[in-house]
C-alpha cells in the first residue's frame, strides 16, 4: 500500500510538473505579440512558492520545450540559467511571508527580474559572440527600453502570484493527501 501511494505520488508530480511547463510554454507563445510580456516570471515565482525545489522540474521541462519547438540556438543558451536565478532569489525569501509584505515583494521580483533580463542575458551573449566589456555594456544600454517594459509587465502579472498560490496550493494540498 505505501508503494502505491508513492508511486501515485510520483504519477500525479510528473503530470502536474509537465503541464505546468506546458502552460508556461502556451502562455508564452501566446503572448508573443506583446512585446516582453508574458507569464514566466509570475509562474516561475508560483511554482517555487509551491514546489520549491521540485519547481526546477517544470521550469527545466519548459526550456527544453521553448528550445524544441523553437530551436536550440543561440538565443537558448541563457534560458539555462535565467529562470534558474529567478527560481533561487525566490527560493531565499522567507517561506512563511506575510501576506501584506508577500503582495508587495513578489510582484517587485517578478519586477526586477523582467528589469535586468538584459543584464542577466548578457554574460552568454558577451561569451558566444566575442563581444568586450564595451560592447557588452552598449548591448545592455540598447535593451533597456524593452527591458522596462518586461519591468511593467511583470510587476503587473506579479500581482497575480498570492491569488493564484491558494487556489492552486489548496488543489495540490488536497491532490497529494
Amino acid at each position: 500500500m505505501k508503494n502505491r501511494t508513492r508511486l501515485g505520488r510520483r504519477i500525479f508530480e510528473m503530470c502536474l510538473f509537465s503541464m505546468l511547463a506546458a502552460l508556461m510554454l502556451c502562455t508564452k507563445v501566446i503572448m508573443e505579440v506583446l512585446p516582453n510580456i508574458h507569464l514566466l516570471g509570475m509562474l516561475t515565482i508560483l511554482y517555487t512558492l509551491l514546489f520549491r525545489v521540485k519547481a526546477l522540474i517544470p521550469i527545466y521541462i519548459y526550456v527544453f520545450l521553448n528550445g524544441l519547438l523553437a530551436g536550440f540556438n543561440a538565443w537558448w543558451v541563457p534560458y539555462l540559467y535565467i529562470w534558474t536565478v529567478l527560481w533561487a532569489v525566490t527560493m531565499l525569501l522567507p517561506k512563511k511571508m506575510p501576506q501584506k509584505v508577500g503582495a508587495i515583494v513578489y510582484p517587485s521580483l517578478c519586477a526586477l527580474h523582467g528589469l535586468a533580463f538584459g543584464i542577466l542575458y548578457a554574460p552568454a551573449q558577451a561569451i558566444m559572440f566575442g563581444l568586450t566589456f564595451e560592447e557588452t555594456v552598449a548591448w545592455v544600454l540598447t535593451g533597456i527600453p524593452f527591458d522596462l517594459i518586461h519591468m511593467i509587465g511583470n510587476f503587473a502579472v506579479g500581482l497575480l502570484i498570492l491569488p493564484l498560490y491558494k487556489v492552486l496550493s489548496r488543489i495540490v494540498e488536497k491532490e497529494t493527501k
